[in-house]
């Protein structure tokens, strides 16, 4: 053991301690053992409870309700059932979505509007550039052509201010 060293039962400065005054440790007892009867008293309380309005409900003959009716397997809603199945009515609606989304077809066909593929449809848009509006000076023409550029970045034909 070096010079340095001191055991640790030995204090280090005998004249200081902790002030007695500042807590009180009977009255956290007392407060601890108050909470722990409060809450079980509590606790018997809201057990008669809910037994006083269990026979209650025997004496009255009030029927259960419909969820809790029924006796075994997983309770089923009251007629109608607007959706029996909702994983297999998701998968149908992301089966329609995707034929929609990757397929042709006609958008309205009485004004002649049709759709394609949003992988076409993207590319399209990269090879052309985005519409550019005649009337804010532009020349009706798709994108900046001169500089191979694609437009300005405004949209719509709202005047300017």
């Amino acid at each position: 053991m070096d010079a340095t060293s001191e055991p640790l039962d030995r204090p280090q400065n005998p004249h200081v301690s902790h002030e007695r005054s500042d807590v009180s440790v009977s009255a956290i007892l007392v407060f601890g053992v108050g909470l722990l009867v409060a809450a079980v008293v509590i606790h018997l309380l809201v057990w008669w409870l809910f037994d006083t309005f269990a026979v209650r409900a025997a004496r009255l003959g009030q029927p259960l309700p419909p969820m809790a009716a029924r006796a075994g397997g997983e309770p089923v809603p009251p007629e109608p059932r607007l959706q029996v199945s909702p994983a297999q009515d998701l998968r149908a609606m992301h089966a329609a979505e995707d034929a929609v989304l990757n397929t042709y077809g006609w958008a309205d066909q009485t004004a002649g509007v049709v759709h394609i593929p949003v992988g076409q449809a993207m590319q399209i848009l990269a090879q052309r550039g985005l519409p550019v509006d005649a009337g804010e000076g532009g020349t009706g023409k798709r994108g900046n052509e001169e500089t191979g550029k694609r437009g300005n970045g405004e949209t719509g034909s709202a005047e300017k201010r």
